[in-house]
């Protein structure tokens, strides 16, 4: 499911957007400040972000700048008060992908979101969690940090992305990213135990093969 993360120190902004959202199928994180937003954000990347400017423990233009250095494949929607050109000019110079002026129709609102998520999915990237795989630049970036992998455990981190969630047997892992039928299953299992090792969250299925798991 989409994801979107709200910072807005409004309650019943929050309470209006999330519902909003909610029933359009896309799922809402609200966060009041800062401080809960960036922890938040450690610990799972959304696909859209909307993000207030003028907030009580921060600056909002501050926080754009800091999302897109760590994510730029992150949509990021300024919501304010503050709607005059000047304004909206000062948030897409800074980064943001588009600016919403309050107060705004939900119906405009959940347009904008949709339109973002759309981008998003042109990119080059598959996202679980925090975990974050470029296709076009071959990189892997953990919560927010690169993974170093060989070309084999990029191949293999993909599948299991692109399956997340998903029971996958050891000949079919080794079919798909090996391109060869049964054998031995040893080299799989060490592949697997060096991405754990980064932190990654593989499930054993005894006799069957292994699940992954985004944080």
């Amino acid at each position: 499911m989409d994801q979107v993360y709200l910072l807005e120190d409004d309650e019943s902004i929050c309470e209006l957007v999330q519902c909003t959202l909610d029933m359009q199928g896309i799922a809402c994180k609200t966060f009041p400040t800062v401080k809960a937003f960036t922890a938040a954000l450690d610990e799972g990347v959304p696909d859209v972000v909307l993000l207030d400017v003028m907030l009580g423990d921060g600056n909002g233009l501050d926080v754009l700048q800091a999302v897109k250095s760590r994510y730029p494949q992150v949509s990021v929607i300024m919501l304010s008060a503050l709607g005059k050109e000047t304004d909206k000019v000062r948030g897409l110079n800074a980064g943001a992908d588009d600016y919403i002026a309050k107060p705004f129709g939900v119906l405009e609102l959940v347009a904008r979101v949709n339109a973002a998520l759309r981008r998003s999915r042109k990119t080059g990237c598959v996202q679980k969690g925090s975990l974050i795989l470029n296709t076009d630049t071959m990189t892997v970036t953990f919560r927010g940090k690169p993974l170093d992998l060989s070309n084999k455990e990029y191949q293999l981190l993909r599948y299991f992305m692109l399956n997340e969630g998903k029971v996958l047997a050891r000949e079919n892992i080794l079919a798909e990213v090996w391109g060869y039928d049964g054998g031995e299953t040893r080299t799989l299992d060490n592949y697997v135990a060096r991405l754990r090792k980064m932190g990654l969250n593989f499930e054993t299925v005894f006799g069957v093969g292994y699940k992954f798991i985004a944080d």
